[in-house]
């Protein structure tokens, strides 16, 4: 089974962070984001996948690479983001008769793939979410998808699509995209891979939907974070040193020169940082990073970025209330 994964998107939400590093390699849990979905890809017994780049390409595909020499990989550049729709569309070649599962590099998910794949049905995954315009949604009959709408501006259905398509019949797929590009049919202004596969569904073809319950989104500075703390928890990771109180879950690289600090909990500590006097809760601190006489909370340090704060010596009188920023 081949994995196409899209991969090109500027992550504007994530700035100053993605001005050097793709929103899929920032780090999570001690990992980069795409770590953790091809590891749980890779567990599931796929062997391919296509990668459609943008900004910062070459990051993404040495990362690959390096880490992952087993998986056999073809790289696909969008040099303009028209949308999800082109982005597949653009991995077209690759695409042979064998099945495809489609999957956001941005997003981490926690589903059990194999229960989907052995069904050998197409299959869309969804979550009943509060707000659905912000989402490609389906309508149901009797767990079929009758209707694919995306971003709907009235209430139509609560079941968002999020981001994960097992596709049995990548041919057919190749062939509405090819349609709906050669033919510019855009849905608030972009090429949507929703169009595409519900022309798949205008022509006869199946979706099934499985539920998708563990579904962790990266694009923003407090979804990062609170993917962070969900990996951790699932972690069972320890960590224990001299001069160091640990408040688990939190991972802590083994390069990482701590000393006469409190971490945790729901931290990351990146390769080689340096913490020195400091309290760090629930934050991420890159590699590299130096942290020294501060208290970090609900923070995002990028790699090699040094903080020194400076505690305070107060002197207050009876009902004194401060506030220190």
């Amino acid at each position: 089974m081949r994995a196409i994964i899209p991969v090109a998107g500027f992550g504007s939400r994530l700035r100053p962070h993605t001005h050097t590093i793709p929103k899929v390699l920032l780090n999570v849990a001690g990992k980069p984001i795409l770590g953790h979905i091809l590891d749980k890809l890779t567990a599931e017994g796929i062997t391919k996948a296509t990668f459609i780049y943008g900004h910062l390409g070459e990051l993404v595909i040495d990362y690959v690479t390096n880490n992952y020499p087993l998986l056999q990989t073809d790289f696909i550049e969008q040099s303009e983001m028209k949308g999800l729709g082109h982005a597949i569309y653009l991995a077209k070649e690759t695409f042979d008769d064998e099945e495809l599962f489609i999957t956001l590099g941005d997003t981490i998910f926690d589903v059990n793939l194999a229960s989907i794949f052995d069904k050998k049905k197409s299959s869309l995954g969804i979550k009943e979410v509060k707000d659905p315009s912000r989402f490609g949604v389906a309508l149901l009959k009797d767990n079929i998808i009758e209707k694919l709408i995306e971003k709907p501006q009235t209430m139509v259905s609560k079941l968002a699509l999020v981001g994960l398509y097992y596709i049995t019949n990548g041919k057919l797929l190749a062939d509405c995209l090819s349609y709906i590009v050669e033919n510019d049919i855009r849905t608030k202004g972009e090429l949507q891979l929703t169009d595409a596969l519900q022309l798949m569904i205008d022509r006869g073809y199946q979706f099934n939907v499985f539920p998708v319950d563990g579904w962790y989104d990266c694009g923003k500075p407090e979804t990062l974070l609170e993917t962070n703390r969900f990996l951790l928890e699932q972690s069972g990771y320890k960590f224990k040193r001299d001069g160091v109180i640990v408040n688990h879950p939190v991972f802590i690289h083994s390069s990482a020169r701590i000393n006469n600090a409190i971490i945790g909990p729901n931290t990351t500590i990146g390769e080689d940082a340096v913490i020195e006097n400091a309290i760090i809760m629930n934050s991420i601190i890159g590699a590299g990073a130096e942290i020294k006489n501060d208290l970090m909370q609900d923070s995002i340090i990028g790699n090699k970025s040094s903080i020194i704060g400076a505690f305070k010596r107060l002197n207050i009188g009876d009902s004194t209330e401060i506030e220190i920023f």
